[in-house]
């Protein structure tokens, strides 16, 4: 069975890696084929002849056939090394390791709020159909799904930071909760449509569950509704969890307008402003970092369901 259980584990990372490879070729493509010149991009505006742009090209390897530059390109990139960047001149992955700890952190809290908020509310508003408690918060949810992210934080920049005063404006902070106390109102616009949506897909996990002849059986069997309740939640935890392993690629998206809002020098601000000054480097090294990130991400939740749930282990085993 742990061997059937690891053929399953090695076939998923295949597909992770197959998934990769192909979304890399498919950003360098689209890059390739973007209008501009990528080697008058690196040499800025100043005049300069057709010797330096063919010096250029022939150093960045753009005079090559592109799947020549494709190789080149991925044959760095899978060891760190990204280029260097047009805008700043520096090394694309220390500057990306740079930026990297401040989005981390503000998706991190943010993913921590929307699970310990919407898991519970979406579960108590299942147990709870069709009472008020179940109608205010998916009223609550509705709202929360259709805020843009960035409006929510203007307003919570407005009312708890130039309003009461409560929390610094912009900025990362010094010292650790220092800097936890300016994440917090980015993590909670972040949070505020994420948390939402957790709500909206537990909520109709649950009651599907609810309605499904085993718990009725079971209630007949004389079973405390914390048992029912428990094995609701053991069958429900499937789309709970995939919902959850798509809120990566929310946060990723979310993170852009949010760093921006509240000036925070993460991943998210950096990609605004590579893509302004056509940073094409930094534009692709970010990009395949979040492709790598959210399909990682599938590839956890793929295997988290050997541990939910025995039948896909019984299907892993039967393959």
């Amino acid at each position: 069975m742990n061997r059937a259980v690891l053929a399953f584990a090695l076939r998923r990372a295949a597909a992770t890696l197959a998934l990769l490879l192909a979304l890399s070729l498919l950003v360098f493509a689209l890059l390739y084929l973007a209008p501009g010149d990528v080697a008058r991009n690196l040499l800025g505006t100043r005049n300069v002849t057709p010797e330096a742009l063919a010096r250029i090209r022939e150093l960045h390897h753009l005079d090559e056939p592109f799947l020549a530059q494709y190789w080149w390109w991925l044959s760095h990139a899978v060891t760190g090394d990204f280029g260097t960047s047009i805008r700043t001149g520096g090394r694309v992955g220390p500057l990306l390791l740079d930026r990297t700890g401040v989005t981390a952190a503000t998706a991190g809290l943010a993913f921590l709020l929307s699970v310990l908020a919407g898991v519970p509310a979406g579960i108590a508003t299942a147990v709870r159909r069709g009472r008020p408690l179940d109608r205010v918060i998916v009223a609550a949810s509705v709202v929360g799904v259709s805020a843009p992210g960035f409006a929510v934080g203007l307003i919570l920049l407005y009312v708890f930071a130039l309003g009461l005063g409560w929390f610094p404006v912009y900025g990362t902070g010094e010292g650790f909760l220092d800097a936890l106390w300016h994440l917090v109102l980015p993590a909670v616009a972040l949070a505020f449509g994420l948390g939402a949506f957790v709500v909206k897909l537990t909520r109709a996990a649950v009651i599907r569950e609810l309605d499904q002849d085993y718990v009725t059986f079971a209630r007949g069997r004389g079973l405390s509704e914390r048992r029912v309740l428990r094995l609701v939640l053991r069958n429900a935890a499937i789309p709970i969890v995939t919902s959850l392993g798509l809120m990566v690629a929310y946060l990723f998206g979310g993170t852009v307008l949010i760093e921006v809002t509240f000036a925070l020098p993460g991943l998210g601000s950096l990609m605004e402003e590579s893509v302004l000054f056509k940073d094409v480097p930094v534009v692709q090294a970010l990009t395949l970092v979040v492709a790598l990130v959210v399909s990682v991400t599938a590839l956890a939740v793929d295997l988290s369901y050997l541990a939910i749930d025995p039948r896909v282990r019984a299907r892993a085993v039967r393959r």
